[in-house]
């Protein structure tokens, strides 16, 4: 298995808004949104790792530029296969500290249980490392016990269980030192 995390580019949309359709309510791409034109949203990915735009107009809470960080979004595949995705924050503010952490993956459904997971989650450490990061926050649904054991796989040592808000799926807390 060779897997392999790069940008999405111009020949990637068709692939990417399959499976953003295949998450429900987790988002596969990142501040996308129907309708968004794809020359659009890569442009904005670009703008967004060298943080030099700030958006206008009612945008999701993910987007309020305070919580806008130094980032990268990132594909992985495999022999060609779109099999997940990856989003690498060099810095936390308040809204990462609490929800997001340094580093944010999926993997498509069909290619689940295939340790795409973990070795996702291993190279975006090896990149967050590169970029200075010491400590990797990275967080997952309490009842995720899929994504729990990828994260202890990579070395992730439970801090906290946390419910943010009444009624919301608890936060499983991890670091990775």
């Amino acid at each position: 298995m060779a897997l392999t995390l790069r940008p999405p580019g111009p020949r990637d949309e068709a692939a990417c808004l399959t499976a953003q359709g295949e998450f429900g309510s987790f988002p596969f791409l990142l501040h996308w949104e129907p309708g968004l034109e794809w020359s659009t949203y890569l442009d904005h990915l670009e703008e967004l790792r060298r943080r030099t735009r700030v958006p206008e107009g009612p945008i999701p809470e993910s987007l309020v530029p305070e919580n806008l960080v130094p980032s990268t979004f990132l594909l992985a595949e495999v022999d060609g296969a779109l099999v997940g995705r990856v989003s690498v924050r060099f810095s936390l503010n308040d809204f990462l500290a609490a929800r997001g952490g340094h580093i944010g993956y999926g993997v498509r459904p069909a290619f689940r249980r295939r340790g795409y997971a973990t070795t996702i989650l291993r190279q975006a450490v090896a990149i967050a490392r590169a970029e200075g990061v010491g400590r990797i926050l990275v967080v997952c649904d309490d009842d995720n016990e899929g994504s729990a054991r990828v994260i202890e796989r990579c070395g992730g040592v439970l801090e906290s269980v946390v419910t943010l808000e009444e009624g919301a799926t608890p936060l499983r807390r991890y670091w990775i030192g």
